[in-house]
């Protein structure tokens, strides 16, 4: 099993890590609030840990559990400390009533994220199409994933897989303004045809 940093303490962090804690993992749990961090930690139990902002993560894989307006500046702040790692950007970039993109035509904030990073950083979109109540009830649930690297794609695969989740590769980097154009459409789809927050995205696969 892996050693798994989060950076970010709020929901997402915790319905991942809790998943992550129950396949075995070392996990890290890292955020400003180091005393949250800490009761993060003892909740999640298992040997979780908490580190501290803004030094070297322990985790191979760093999930960047923070919203997409603090993401860039939060790698950047890393800078170096994040070299050779692979950075799951797990952030939704619609606006504030759920209906646009705050990032402009041709780019993505994992992209955005990625230019801030190091070089020997690898960036993959992922979780972004699943809410964090559903994820932490444990259910199975399709994660869709998005990256230019192979190494570090195949890392993030069995990373999804390890938590009793199905991964699917949706291709490279630039499909990322697609995933996360899904957040408006799961918020309308919420807000209007499903009436309920309680729904994921998932693919049928004839056979």
């Amino acid at each position: 099993m892996s050693s798994i940093s989060f950076i970010g303490l709020g929901g997402m962090a915790h319905a991942i890590a809790s998943r992550a804690v129950t396949g075995g993992h070392s996990v890290e749990l890292i955020g400003r609030d180091p005393a949250k961090a800490k009761g993060l930690a003892a909740e999640l139990g298992a040997g979780a840990t908490a580190g501290t902002f803004g030094t070297v993560p322990v985790g191979d894989i760093v999930v960047l559990a923070v919203p997409y307006t603090s993401a860039v500046p939060v790698v950047a702040q890393y800078g170096e400390a994040l070299a050779g790692k692979v950075i799951i950007d797990i952030s939704n970039t619609f606006n504030a009533d759920a209906t646009g993109l705050l990032t402009p035509e041709g780019t993505s904030g994992a992209q955005e994220i990625a230019k801030a990073a190091p070089a020997s950083a690898h960036v993959v979109k992922a979780f972004n199409t699943v809410f964090g109540h559903v994820l932490i009830q444990e259910r199975p649930l399709d994660v869709f994933f998005a990256g230019d690297d192979a190494d570090a794609n195949a890392n993030v695969s069995a990373f999804i897989e390890s938590l009793g989740l199905r991964p699917l590769d949706v291709g490279g980097l630039e499909m990322a303004r697609w995933l996360e154009g899904v957040g408006p459409l799961l918020m309308g789809l919420a807000r209007n045809g499903a009436g309920t927050f309680d729904i994921a995205l998932g693919v049928n696969l004839p056979g």
